[in-house]
């Protein structure tokens, strides 16, 4: 029978592992959302500073303007992305926790419940950094500089030279 016991304490901790496995899942799109993110705030931020020369008076303030939120957002995103990592990694030791300690006649449940709430503390901080992110974003999307108005400005300046 200890054999037998044995295989009913592995299928337990399967079924234990499920639920931190769909929270993985959960945690890996919000990483792809964030980086998909940063990714369009980095690519803004170059076309900015490609574009700063050809910008004047009250369009270079509002430019250098929206590379300050820019940045911020960026720095937000990326501290959200590690927070995400963070959470992951630590359902990653929890699923390890709990397969060993199937193993070994050592109960490893405050360990396990340490590991989950943790990656649930850094999960909500990495949503709340991604809440204020988003929030400066749509702030700010009403101060971009116009592309429009570059487009103007670029014909202007060809017609000049």
């Amino acid at each position: 029978m200890p054999a037998e016991s044995h295989f009913y304490d592995i299928a337990r901790v399967i079924q234990l592992a499920v639920a931190p496995v769909f929270l993985l899942t959960a945690i890996a799109t919000i990483i792809n959302v964030l980086i998909a993110r940063l990714a369009r705030a980095v690519d803004r931020r170059r076309i900015l500073e490609e574009h700063m020369p050809e910008y004047a008076d009250e369009r270079e303030v509002q430019a250098v303007r929206e590379l300050g939120l820019l940045n911020r957002r960026i720095v937000l995103v990326i501290w959200a992305t590690a927070l995400a990592v963070l959470s992951a990694l630590m359902v990653c030791l929890l699923i390890g926790t709990a397969f060993v300690g199937a193993f070994i006649a050592t109960d490893l449940s405050r360990p396990v419940a340490v590991l989950f709430t943790g990656s649930v503390g850094a999960l909500t901080v990495c949503l709340l950094v991604f809440l204020r992110e988003i929030s400066i974003a749509a702030v700010s999307a009403r101060q971009t500089v116009s592309p429009q108005s570059l487009r103007e400005r670029t014909k202007a300046t060809a017609a000049a030279k």
